[in-house]
């Protein structure tokens, strides 16, 4: 089997890097790299992650369109499974996004508690063509509101890094957003980590899980239908 495209490191500060290590393919999502993205953020769930990736204007394009559609099908469950772990770790997760963030990827972007962008960073909020996927409406109306998260979901729309700062879906725009994402880091990580950990546990209270185990079975259902309907699926 081929070895997941992840580098995990431990930083002197006391946090953890997660950095993504495909970046001339910008990243793709495959099987074996989301279940070792949910392993990896499943162990100790206490510490301290950045998200991020080898290249400085690359984050994640999402599902790998050169594999099959059974095996994407089997991504996007994945990749709920390391969502919900995201979200309901005590440990913060923050992401720095270099570069373009689509469907699976900009699902990892925004299930992180904090987001730094750097200035080739953009947001795309959509599925795969003709599979009817909801993408990213569990999280969006935390992070804009209902109107503009129903607006992004359903068009599927760029946002840019500035308008995606003034919507509240970035923290910050720096020009090293990983080596931004780093010095917060370690800035947090000489702090309190129970303090850090209620706050993020009463941030996620009100309905976010419930949302996201909604769509993960909307989701269930669409690729169920999908591959129903043409079980070879087509070849990218």
């Amino acid at each position: 089997m081929t070895r997941p495209r992840l580098r995990a490191e431990r930083s002197p500060h006391g946090f953890r890097r997660l950095l993504l290590a495909s970046p001339e393919r910008h990243n793709p999502l495959d099987a074996a790299l989301a279940r070792a993205l949910r392993d990896a953020f499943a162990e100790n769930p206490g510490e301290l992650v950045v998200l991020g990736s080898t290249g400085q204007d690359v984050f994640c394009a999402g599902a790998d369109m050169t594999i099959g559609e059974v095996e994407r099908a089997e991504v996007s469950g994945l990749l709920y499974q390391c969502l919900e772990v995201m979200i309901t770790r005590p440990g913060p997760v923050i992401a720095a996004v270099g570069g373009p963030a689509v469907a699976g990827g900009a699902q990892l972007a925004a299930a992180a508690d904090l987001r730094i962008a750097g200035p080739a960073a953009r947001f795309r909020w959509t599925g795969p063509p003709g599979r009817d996927l909801a993408v990213g409406a569990w999280v969006l109306p935390d992070l804009v509101g209902r109107g503009r998260a129903t607006e992004l979901a359903m068009t599927g729309r760029w946002v840019d890094a500035p308008e995606a700062l003034a919507l509240g879906l970035v923290n910050t725009v720096a020009p090293e957003p990983l080596r931004a994402a780093e010095e917060l880091a370690a800035e947090l990580t000489a702090g309190s980590a129970g303090s850090l950990a209620r706050i993020k546990m009463i941030a996620a209270t009100g309905g976010l899980l419930d949302r996201l185990r909604a769509e993960r079975r909307a989701n269930q259902e669409a690729w169920a239908k999908a591959l129903a309907a043409d079980p070879g699926g087509p070849s990218p």
